[in-house]
């Protein structure tokens, strides 16, 4: 494993999250390794564009490093065969610090294609083990696993100790169990990440002697501390809490101003603006206000303007204007006509009340 890589606060992959963008914001704000979403390996090497989207992405994360302003990014794949995963990871690895395996995916899609956290049943370690394997003999760069709890529990240990002998240079624990219908059902088990990492005595079973990453019951900065000592992991990886809070790991405690985070956001989407979708923005701006702001009485009418916007300009704007006053607080900026503001706002609340039948013709 590259000295340079930093395993203590991941940023973990997302599918339709984990963009350029949003993962430099991360470790502006602390995050020490960032994750790429799941990538198909399949589709790197067949489909040009795929792989030119993705490409850019890595390429200006590399640059980003060598400027002294990024961190490490681990590309992780999906695939239950090895050959196939080996030549997608093949066309990206010289541009990753990482490639990781996932075996923690818990959709729909993953069950379909018997994938991810589907292949975490014991009939399929084998092949597990002859995909981290082939990866680690033949790449550049160090190869990980991330998974979810095996059934039954104790014997994920069993697995990440074939993961370790396979070549993976560590392994991340979301320790809960697959379930398409509720993804975070209960509390994350982090007995089993201690166990992962220390062993079990009671069978004689000693722990993992790579780095294990713990996963699960964060929801602000003094969790990540509890999750370290509770488990004894050399690294705590987040996701859907950074979504709402994308400075969790600045250690302060206190959360962003969701306007002020949604703009320095939006100021690396126009940076690197090759490497993201409008929707991917939207969906991104959506969550840092809805992080401290989803009870308030304007926020259905924020999330429909958001929808209604056609670029990044736009967004900024909605933000600046419309957002703030909402919130009661200064608008941010000059270009504001109170006046046209006023005269749009009292339409919509027109219209809002036609379809209601509030207002009579």
């Amino acid at each position: 494993m590259p000295p340079t890589l930093d395993l203590t606060h991941i940023t973990a992959p997302m599918v339709s999250h984990s963009d350029l963008p949003f993962r430099l914001l991360t470790t502006t704000h602390g995050a020490s390794l960032t994750y790429t979403q799941m990538l198909d390996p399949l589709l790197l090497s067949s489909d040009p564009d795929y792989l030119a989207f993705h490409l850019r992405d890595l390429q200006c994360s590399r640059k980003l490093q060598e400027g002294g302003r990024g961190r490490g990014v681990v590309v992780q794949l999906c695939g239950n065969e090895a050959e196939t995963v080996r030549e997608g990871a093949r066309r990206v690895a010289g541009w990753a610090d990482a490639v990781d395996l996932n075996l923690g995916c818990p959709q729909q899609h993953a069950k379909d294609g018997h994938y991810g956290a589907y292949l975490l049943g014991q009939k399929d370690w084998p092949l597990i083990e002859s995909i981290v394997s082939t990866l680690a003999h033949t790449l550049p760069v160090p190869v990980s696993a991330k998974l979810r709890l095996c059934h039954p529990a104790p014997s994920t240990l069993a697995l990440g100790r074939r993961l370790e002998a396979a070549g993976a240079a560590w392994v991340a624990l979301h320790a809960r169990y697959a379930s398409v219908r509720r993804r975070r059902q209960g509390v994350a088990l982090l007995g089993e990440v201690r166990r992962l990492k220390g062993g079990d005595s009671d069978a004689g079973v000693g722990g993992l002697g790579i780095p294990v990453l713990s996963n699960g019951n964060v929801r602000c900065y003094e969790d990540v501390e509890r999750n370290l000592e509770e488990t004894g992991a050399d690294g705590v990886m987040v996701g859907e809490t950074l979504l709402g809070n994308p400075c969790l790991f600045d250690k302060t405690g206190v959360a962003p101003d969701p306007v002020l985070i949604s703009l320095e956001y939006l100021e690396l989407c126009r940076e690197f603006g090759e490497t993201v979708t409008l929707g991917q923005v939207q969906t991104h701006v959506r969550r840092f206000v809805g992080f401290g702001c989803a009870r308030r009485p304007w926020y259905q009418k924020f999330r429909a303007r958001l929808g209604d916007t056609k670029s990044v300009d736009e967004i900024e704007r909605l933000l600046r204007f419309k957002v703030q006053r909402w919130r009661g607080a200064a608008v941010l900026g000059d270009g504001w006509d109170e006046a046209e503001e006023d005269e749009e706002d009292e339409g919509e609340s027109r219209e809002e009340g036609d379809e209601l039948g509030w207002l009579d013709d």
